[in-house]
């Protein structure tokens, strides 16, 4: 049973720059509200002032006193900004402020034009802030007349003089049909009782032109995922404004398309995938918009005509644990699902000068599932308000209420959750999530959690576009981020992204082949032509592989991955290139920050703790470093070990950015294959936060712990005696170990003390029409097994015959057995 909670303010307010405070001014009739009469029947309610009613809350919040920190201080600070941007406004041809020029002499779609377009946005989202310094209480602003007065006069100059429906769009579509409408109707309810009728009506008609309903007419192009409900709320917003039902109600109705479960191109996949731009993962960046987007648009219209009764709304529902849950961690979200985000550290722009990274990024998801929660059911709010506490407890390195680019309205709602004596903090939960649709998979123990992020014929290497993200090139060539519970949560945080050595991703195999800024493309048009990418996972370990081909090089790997208790075993075969340049595999790279020295140990000897040191490490059994984990290389390895201090700038890696020289420190070790290698291989396993003294034990261990059965362009398979299992990524039909197949699948069996096993298998080129599989034990029956599978008995065999695989996509089938 759903029950009705009352609504609050939106978490994440993109138009505003995260700028929103927290209580709407007080004293003040909203439009169409009148005070009560005596023995008098009330009026009818409008329904438009009722709806502009709900959306002002959301955009400005409630439920917080804005004497109390950190609300005090916020309000305090927008209206310093507010006065800043107040002094330096100064309307004239082309532009509102100086720095901020949006007439283009030569409109088109070139990165300039991009440029103009985006300060045309940037006029609107400084006006909402002044607007928002005059509603809110405690900005030193409050009912300012004279800062009225400016809202008013920048409106009608952006009016004027280009935002109207005279105007030929140029530069970026998003600008026109999304940035500034969003902001400009806000704005309109913000000031709607200071606007004029004709005012109104000129802005709707320029919403109107930009934004038709043609806009929300297919559910194809730049009409999808994120960036349709983001529309859906530029035509929501014009009806409320202009009091036109029939917008509000399109606007319901075009949400419906986003809600259905997707095989392909943008959307939410069954297996918890997200993808906007056709090929790109990105749960943590649009994934975002649509959450919060959603979250919004149910708030709004709930308890009115035009509330979403679409049951399919459910799937959205689902997906908070399915889909976002897994990728959230202590309060930040997996880099590997951002996209182009991941290049937005200090921006030009951002007159605040914050930095934006994995844990900013997943601040204002935490406050979307709040707001999301409230129209859930009882059940599923209550659920999602533990985790929302859980997350926000544990993020040590960046704590949501100190979170300065978070907007007041996702301070106050996540405020609510702390205070909430009646939920409990939901710890992280262990296991293993794939999702095939999107070439991710990520891995939860006690005490760390990693990610790994592939490509394949579907998904792309990277994105790239609007001068973003530029030398993301091989972030889909098998990266593996980990994090730990209480450590090494700002590894990929703290200047990373333009620190870091791109050729040298941690867990990658790469070319180092020199790529040009943006190679492959822009909006992740660059695609491998490969088909085995996925594995097979029981929900607690998982056996994943990635046929690699590198990006604009001859590059070509397995690389495979056994998620397992306390370890990663990692093995990559058939490693071959003919570019004349050096391939490299690459263990870890790990991030010291800004001056960092982290013992680093290697087979008990300690190494030098300065910068810049290197050494080859030959025959290595394990290495340790010190506040993050242990290596150990399964019969010995030549590693290649370096420290070194990298310099970059955010303006490197993104033309918005910085140019700020910002340097830190690393710890990387990589197994160097040469030039032009053939058949060149790896092992190593990777122990997150494991002791020296634990790393040391676990090498010594040596084959009574870990055995390699495979480790070829074939086939790559482990045995792990104490846990009981086998696993297998067949490339191609084969035998390792007790296990046969004729065709390529992943294979993962778990034998456990009670007598029973588990055979998990999966097809992860998505195109087998039948398997067979044969497993070199006794058993004495199958206890379960898909419709879709044949058992039979041969001997001291297991034969398994699959049926048509591809309908599955990737998906692991689960047979379980009592052993004889």
């Amino acid at each position: 049973m759903r029950t009705r909670h009352p609504w609050s303010r939106r978490a994440f307010l993109l138009t505003s720059g995260g700028s929103a405070a927290a209580l709407a001014a007080t004293g003040l009739l909203l439009a169409g509200e009148a005070p009560a009469v005596a023995q008098e029947a009330p009026e009818a309610e409008d329904p438009y002032a009722a709806l502009r009613a709900t959306w002002r809350t959301l955009i400005l919040g409630e439920g917080f006193s804005p004497t109390a920190e950190p609300f005090k201080t916020r309000l305090a600070e927008l209206g310093s900004l507010a006065k800043e941007l107040r002094a330096s406004m100064a309307p004239a041809e082309g532009s509102l402020w100086p720095d901020a020029p949006y007439h283009d002499p030569e409109p088109d779609t070139d990165q300039e034009s991009y440029g103009y377009s985006a300060n045309m946005v940037t006029g609107y989202t400084r006006l909402l802030t002044l607007a928002q310094a005059y509603a809110q209480p405690g900005t030193g602003l409050t009912g300012d007349a004279g800062l009225k007065a400016d809202v008013l006069a920048g409106l009608d100059h952006l009016c004027t003089q280009i935002y109207n429906e005279r105007q030929a769009r140029f530069g970026n579509w998003w600008s026109w049909q999304i940035g500034a409408p969003q902001a400009l109707l806000d704005l309109c309810v913000l000031m709607y009782d200071a606007l004029s009728a004709e005012q109104i009506a000129a802005y709707c008609a320029a919403v109107d032109h930009f934004v038709p309903d043609s806009a929300v007419g297919s559910y194809t192009g730049t009409s999808t995922g994120a960036n349709r409900v983001d529309l859906c709320r530029v035509l929501a917003l014009r009806g409320v404004v202009g009091g036109k039902a029939a917008k509000i109600a399109l606007a319901r109705d075009a949400l419906s398309p986003v809600f259905p479960y997707v095989s392909s191109g943008d959307g939410l996949y069954v297996d918890g995938s997200f993808i906007q731009h056709t090929t790109v993962p990105y749960t943590g960046s649009y994934g975002s918009v649509l959450l919060g987007g959603l979250g919004m648009l149910f708030a709004l219209l709930a308890d009115s005509e035009w509330e979403v009764q679409d049951p399919k709304k459910q799937i959205v529902f689902d997906a908070v644990e399915k889909a976002w849950a897994p990728f959230l961690f202590n309060g930040l979200i997996m880099d590997g699902v951002a996209g182009r985000a991941i290049s937005r550290g200090l921006a030009v722009a951002d007159v605040k000068k914050i930095q934006a990274d994995d844990h900013r990024r997943g601040h204002p998801i935490l406050a979307a599932i709040a707001l999301l929660g409230q129209g859930a059911s009882d059940a599923e709010n209550a659920r999602w308000r533990g985790l929302v506490k859980g997350w926000m407890r544990r993020d040590y390195y960046s704590p949501p209420m100190q979170d300065l680019s978070l907007g007041l309205t996702s301070l106050a709602r996540l405020k609510a959750v702390e205070d909430d004596a009646s939920v409990a903090a939901v710890p992280e939960p262990a296991g293993h999530r794939l999702f095939p649709g999107m070439a991710r998979a990520t891995h939860r123990r006690p005490g760390w959690a990693a990610a790994i992020s592939m490509a394949d014929r579907r998904i792309t290497y990277y994105e790239t576009g609007n001068g973003e993200n530029l030398h993301g090139w091989h972030t889909g060539n098998g990266m593996l981020y980990w994090w730990g519970d209480t450590f090494a949560n700002g590894q990929y945080s703290d200047a990373f992204w333009p620190t870091v050595d791109p050729y040298r991703l941690p867990g990658t195999t790469t070319s180092r082949k020199v790529l040009a800024d943006g190679a492959g493309g822009d909006w992740g048009v660059a695609l491998p032509d490969v088909e085995w990418v996925g594995g097979s996972t029981d929900g607690k370990r998982a056996a994943l592989g990635q046929h690699l081909k590198g990006l604009q090089s001859t590059l070509s790997a397995r690389k495979s991955w056994f998620c397992l208790d306390d370890e990663i075993v990692c093995l990559g075969a058939g490693i071959s290139s003919a570019d004349g340049a050096a391939v490299e595999s690459v263990v870890d790279n790990r991030n010291l920050g800004s001056a960092g020295t982290a013992p680093f140990t290697v087979d008990g000897a300690a190494q030098p703790t300065e910068a810049p040191w290197s050494a080859t490490l030959s025959d290595a059994r394990w290495a340790h470093l010190d506040g993050h984990g242990g290596y150990v290389f399964p019969g010995g390895a030549t590693v290649r070990a370096l420290r070194e201090q990298r310099t970059g700038t955010w303006r490197d890696i993104n033309k918005g950015g910085t140019t700020t020289e910002l340097t830190r420190a690393y710890l990387t070790m990589y197994v160097d294959h040469g030039s032009d290698p053939k058949d060149a291989d790896y092992a190593y396993v990777l122990l997150p936060g494991a002791s020296t003294r634990r790393t040391a034990a676990r090498a010594a261990a040596g084959r009574a712990r870990l055995r390699i059965l495979a480790n070829s362009g074939s086939q790559q398979g482990i045995w792990v005696p104490p846990i009981g299992l086998t696993g297998v990524n067949f490339w191609a039909g084969g035998t390792v170990g007790p296990l046969t197949a004729d065709a390529p699948c992943s294979v993962l069996v778990t034998e456990r003390s009670d007598g029973t096993a588990t055979l998990c298998v999966s097809d992860p080129t998505r195109a087998r029409n039948g398997l067979t599989l044969t497993w070199r034990r006794p058993v004495r029956a199958v206890t379960s097994a898909p419709d879709t599978v044949t058992a039979a008995q041969t001997g001291s065999s297991l034969k398994l015959t699959f049926g048509d695989l591809s309908a599955a996509a990737g998906a692991t089938q689960k047979i379980t057995v009592r052993l004889g």
